[in-house]
């Protein structure tokens, strides 16, 4: 079992250095960070492909293979809808704010040394952590097979949440800036100022439901790291909160946000 684990974990590996490879190349090419982002979604997507080939091929769990491959199938609708919807959403626009402030300036400004280290490392570290459920549903046995359907319809919440907050912000950003409101106040976001981002939390919570804890305690407990890292890394880290850094310097945000939660869907105060 032991050698089993570090041959998926060493798959999944295998997987990122190449992703983030390419994408630092890109980067560079095209003078922005903020291609990562679309990377993101497809390097999980690359992760879930190996721990769904390796894992039956090095453990004996490959009775189980079905639900590694409907985690296939759940990573590459999340997956490839978020980098398609990131890929439309950057097109016509410079870098990424939130990269700017955190290198201090744009890439080609002699901060590629930076960028690897702030960002591309750091996201792949953070591909590899948020696959571990993955990484065991491809080598444990499966447990409680009724937790891969709660599992899925946690998944499908988030996955409402992301692509229509999505939506209704792509709606809201298509209006002329002289008629639309100061802030989007309305739909999902009356009761969360990120529901995309509490939609993708939703998304890999599933995913830790049905590739973890049905596998038992002890493989959800050695993956529990992978949903709250990825909670923090979209509330916290990378996501809302370096977000409204900017956001927070206009007075109808700083309005909306007094009256509105930041995350998990509440009624507005």
């Amino acid at each position: 079992m032991t050698a089993a684990v570090l041959l998926v974990s060493l798959s999944v590996v295998v997987v990122v250095v190449v992703a983030m490879t390419v994408t630092a190349l890109a980067a560079r090419r095209v003078n922005r960070v903020s291609v990562v982002d679309v990377t993101w979604g497809l390097a999980l997507v690359g992760a879930a492909v190996a721990c769904a080939v390796v894992g039956p091929a090095v453990s004996d769990a490959d009775a189980d293979a079905w639900r590694s491959w409907l985690l296939v199938a759940l990573v590459g609708a999340w997956g490839l809808r978020l980098s398609r919807h990131l890929v439309k959403r950057m097109g016509g626009h410079g870098e990424d704010p939130r990269y700017l402030k955190l290198l201090g300036g744009e890439l080609n400004d002699g901060r590629m040394g930076d960028a690897v280290r702030k960002v591309f490392i750091v996201q792949g570290v953070a591909v590899w952590l948020v696959s571990l459920p993955l990484q065991a549903a491809g080598v444990v046995d499966l447990r409680w097979p009724w937790l891969v359907f709660l599992g899925a319809a946690v998944w499908l919440v988030g996955m409402f949440f992301e692509s229509v907050g999505d939506a209704q912000l792509a709606t809201y950003r298509a209006q002329p800036r002289d008629q639309r409101p100061p802030v989007l106040d309305t739909g999902l976001w009356r009761y969360t100022r990120h529901p995309n981002y509490f939609g993708d939390a939703c998304v890999w919570w599933g995913l830790w439901l049905a590739g973890a804890l049905a596998s038992g305690w002890l493989p959800a407990l050695a993956t529990l790291v992978a949903p709250v890292a990825m909670t923090y890394f979209l509330a916290y880290a990378t996501g809302a909160r370096l977000l409204e850094q900017t956001l927070m310097e206009r007075p109808a945000y700083r309005a909306y946000a007094s009256r509105t939660s930041m995350l998990v869907p509440w009624p507005p105060r």
